[in-house]
């Protein structure tokens, strides 16, 4: 029996002879050797694998115990996005490559006008999301360690000892992660010695896991016929299906492959050269065909060789200590081992990089607000905020192992984190392709989404009873029905996987592209949408240069014109450090030259920075497509441009509109001032009257019945005069301030304008001819009728007083346009003054000298009264003489009451 001393030993060993290998890729990739290997697409195909966690190793085959050919979605989904690498992939690379991207929350936000908001939001729901494929690997290591801690006869493994050994196991990884993946501060640059650390994992699962499928099948079952046989004759031989589990799960597994932020780290970030994507495309698929080759003879084997109630997951390593084959089941061990630390060396390297730089470094530059003092200031917080969040992100998985028992299935731990990084799909594609997402559409949508997900699938995983009560499952959230985490909006019946991807996905989708469409997406939004959706005619193929005869100092000299001395200087001396030099300036080694340029990018673009560098290195002329790129943006600065130009103009038309507002406004004033005065007058003149006549009245004897009426008459035509002033004024306020209830009735046009013409003519002695067509009139008028007619009372008054013809004449012209009538007033008097057009509807406007007696509000009031009939009064131009046109609904709308 291998002793548990002696497993600790090999995992040391195993652990020691990957720092061994990763320290030497680190130096060979600093020194520019081994690129043969370091950036061969053999070594990108095999870091792919990191796809391959302890789910794919041990847990396939529990799956494939339990469901069957199921298990083959977790390789199909991938499969089909890596063959499909032109549509997708090769775009993602070479944005990834064109906008220096370091994450997918840099992705994201980048292209959504780099909001720091959105990258926010995108690490703390990867960070939440991938914390339950942490503790599914913390779950795989203990629970193999307890196997063989238990004879590993039995093929169950201690709960006891899997509970105890989780913390450690954690500790331990926590502090092998920090040692081996913080080395290296700058995210942009390639992390050679990682990858080459997973590329030799990737080999060491796939060799434990087909040599356990060589043993089963020829060492156990017997052949390779009499496997078959036993399939054919087990559950498993059986072809069963659900569709909707299937069409999921292969959802979920192609949408992880992309949006996993330790696939995008390898992926994307580690890619040297897009071209390597054409020879992943079919070697990566026959990498996972290899890996799933024994999946079903290992399940159908063990569920015959090996006790009953053997946890199916842990088959791969139980078979073989239950056959004496401690060897081969050390093996199988360090595959297992493998698969777990390779996953959470890339997961929290990427993990941490995220919060690093989207939370604590800006959170960090905003409190020193005058930045860093020293050089060493920043690179010791990134890599201490870097080593911290690696401490963080592991302790939530060993929360998580603990909070949900450590004992559930590990193909239903590993779809929950599948289903939570699933919801950076949608803002992940429609960057890609649709120029009119916007920010506000991308965290509409992921907000949701996440919350729908944690709701349906996360807080459910726990159990009744844990986090959500057994109330909340039974009869949903605050009593509500139709909020039941298995049964959302009421829908039952569909398996709670498939449910929860469905709805949170489709929520997703839903609030990304409805905010999206409602919002407007700032300028920086829509030129980075430009570049996403057209990034193969704003990019070439993925640069990189290689050292000629390039001299340090001619680099030097245009550093310090664009970084400035100091920087430049600090950038020159820490790279020569790192090349193991005694000076201050490096070797223009490949990787010196791309940190250069990535640089100078920062203060003068990409494109420019590549061209810059391009004219030293060996003199070499720049291209004409790399001219292009720098004219490429220099169009995007005019476009910034002329986009200050165009607010300038705006602020202008904006200052120009205010002036004439002001101008207006003071006409007002002295219009009210005038108004005011004219009041006083028009108030005072008929009160004298009336006071200075009934003082007759009263002091005066013997006064005849002639002289009386004569002094009475006037008292009553003065009384007159002020009471239809006072009703002028009481009738605009309370039209003004909305208070009028309307009257509403039915008539005909010819008989209200019969009744406005007579009480015209009656208040009125001067005469004037109307002229008429009353067949035009025939209309009936659903509104109130009474109000109408004072203003067209108003408007033949106004007409009766002011047309100065010698044989004044008025026009009244009726039609109807479908539920709209026009009624037009027209005069061939001398018409309005142009400059006084544009204030003659306000209530202090007097339209002309010549209106000595009125105060101004007649068409005031008349404007007023036809808003409130959903109407209009209006001066119409160019009729030769003064015209007015009311126009309003044939049928009075009961808004406008």
């Amino acid at each position: 029996m291998t002793s548990l001393n002696l497993l600790i030993g090999v995992c040391l060993a195993y652990v020691a002879f990957l720092f061994g290998v990763a320290f030497v890729a680190e130096r060979a990739g600093v020194r520019g050797r081994a690129d043969w290997l370091l950036r061969s697409p053999l070594v990108y195909t095999l870091s792919l694998s990191i796809y391959c966690t302890a789910w794919t190793f041990y847990g396939a085959v529990g799956n494939a115990a339990r469901s069957g050919l199921e298990y083959v979605t977790i390789y199909l989904g991938p499969s089909l996005v890596i063959i499909g690498w032109w549509w997708i992939l090769r775009r993602l690379v070479r944005i990834g490559r064109s906008q220096k991207v370091t994450s997918v929350a840099d992705l994201i936000s980048s292209r959504y006008g780099k909001s720091n908001t959105l990258a926010i939001v995108v690490t703390i729901m990867a960070v939440i999301g991938v914390t339950p494929y942490i503790a599914l690997q913390l779950q795989s290591v203990a629970s193999s360690v307890s196997i063989f801690s238990s004879a590993g006869t039995d093929g169950v493994p201690d709960p006891e000892v899997s509970r105890a050994g989780g913390l450690w196991i954690a500790v331990g990884l926590a502090l092998f992660t920090v040692l081996f993946g913080t080395r290296n501060l700058n995210a942009n640059e390639r992390h050679h010695g990682v990858v080459i650390a997973v590329a030799v994992e990737a080999v060491v699962k796939l060799v434990a896991l087909l040599a356990v499928g060589v043993f089963v099948v020829w060492g156990v079952a017997g052949g390779l016929s009499a496997t078959l046989d036993r399939i054919d004759a087990s559950a498993l031989g059986t072809w069963q299906t659900d569709g909707s589990r299937w069409a999921t799960l292969t959802l979920l597994s192609a949408t992880a492959f992309l949006c996993l932020p330790r696939m995008f780290q390898v992926m994307v970030v580690e890619n040297d050269d897009e071209r390597h994507l054409q020879i992943a495309s079919w070697a990566f698929p026959l990498y996972l065909m290899l890996m799933s080759l024994f999946v079903v003879p290992i399940a159908v084997i063990g569920l015959e060789v090996l006790p009953a109630g053997s946890n199916p997951d842990f088959f791969v390593l139980s078979l073989p200590l239950s056959e004496g084959r401690e060897g081969l089941a050390m093996l199988s061990f360090l595959g297992g081992f493998s698969s777990a630390t390779s996953m959470v060396i890339v997961a929290t390297l990427a993990l941490s990089t995220m919060v690093s730089n989207h939370v604590v470094m800006p959170v960090f530059l905003h409190l020193r607000q005058g930045g860093a003092t020293q050089s060493g200031d920043v690179r010791d917080v990134v890599i201490l905020s870097r080593r911290l969040s690696i401490l963080g992100i592991i302790a939530l998985g060993y929360i998580y192992f603990e909070a949900s028992g450590g004992s559930g299935a590990l193909a239903a731990i590993g779809l929950i984190s599948f289903a939570g990084v699933a919801q950076f799909l949608p803002a992940m594609l429609g960057g890609l392709f649709w120029r009119g997402a916007t920010r506000i559409g991308a965290l509409a949508g992921l907000a949701i989404g996440f919350s729908a997900w944690m709701f349906t699938m996360l807080l459910p995983s726990f159990g009744p009873g844990a986090v959500l009560s057994a109330d909340t499952f039974e009869n949903g959230l605050l009593g509500l029905s139709w909020l039941r985490p298995q049964a959302l909006f009421g829908i039952g019946g569909l398996d709670p996987m498939v449910h929860a991807v469905f709805w949170s996905l489709a929520l997703n989708v839903t609030g990304f592209v409805v905010f999206s469409l409602v919002s407007f997406p700032l300028p920086l939004e829509r030129l980075q949408g430009a570049q996403f959706v057209n990034v193969f005619d704003h990019s070439g193929q993925a640069r990189s240069w290689h050292a000629s005869f390039a001299e340090s100092e001619d680099l030097m000299v245009m550093a310090q014109r664009l970084l400035g001395p100091e920087e430049a200087r600090l950038l020159f001396e820490r790279q020569a450090r790192r090349q193991g030099r005694r000076g201050h300036l490096p070797e223009p080694t490949p990787d010196f030259l791309q940190t250069l340029e990535r640089e100078l990018a920062g203060s003068v673009g990409a494109a420019t920075a590549h061209a810059m560098i391009g004219q030293i290195v060996g003199g070499s002329a720049v291209s004409v497509q790399e001219l292009m790129a720098v004219a490429d943006e220099s169009a995007q600065m005019l476009e910034y441009s002329s986009q200050l130009e165009a607010k300038s103009r705006e602020l202008s038309d904006t200052a120009a509109e205010l002036r004439r507002t002001n101008d207006k406004l003071t006409q007002i004033s002295l219009q009210k001032d005038a108004f005011l005065s004219q009041i006083s007058h028009e108030l005072r003149t008929p009160m004298t009257s009336i006071r200075a006549f009934s003082e007759i009245l009263r002091d005066t004897d013997g006064l005849g019945p002639l002289e009386k009426t004569k002094y009475a008459s006037i008292i009553h035509t003065e009384a007159i005069r002020l009471t239809r002033l006072l009703d002028d004024l009481l009738d605009l306020s309370v039209l003004e301030n909305g208070q009028v209830t309307l009257n509403r009735q039915t008539g005909s046009l010819a008989d209200l304008l019969d009744q406005a013409i007579s009480t015209a003519q009656a208040s009125e002695a001067r005469r004037i001819t109307i002229r008429r067509r009353r067949l035009e009139e025939t209309i009936t008028l659903d509104t109130d009728l009474d109000r109408l007619a004072q203003v067209f009372i108003n408007l033949i008054t106004n007409a009766q007083k002011y047309c100065a013809a010698s044989d004044p004449e008025l026009r009244i012209e009726a039609a109807r346009q479908g539920d709209t009538v026009f009624i037009d007033f027209l005069d061939n008097g001398a018409g309005i003054p142009d400059d006084a057009r544009e204030m003659m509807f306000e209530k202090f406007s007097r339209i002309g000298a010549q209106d000595s007696n009125g105060a101004g509000l007649g068409l005031a009031i008349c404007r007023e009264i036809m808003v409130r009939l959903g109407g209009d009064v209006t001066y119409l131009d160019n009729t030769g003489g003064t015209a007015f046109r009311v126009t309003l609904p044939q049928k009075l709308a009961m808004a406008a009451q």
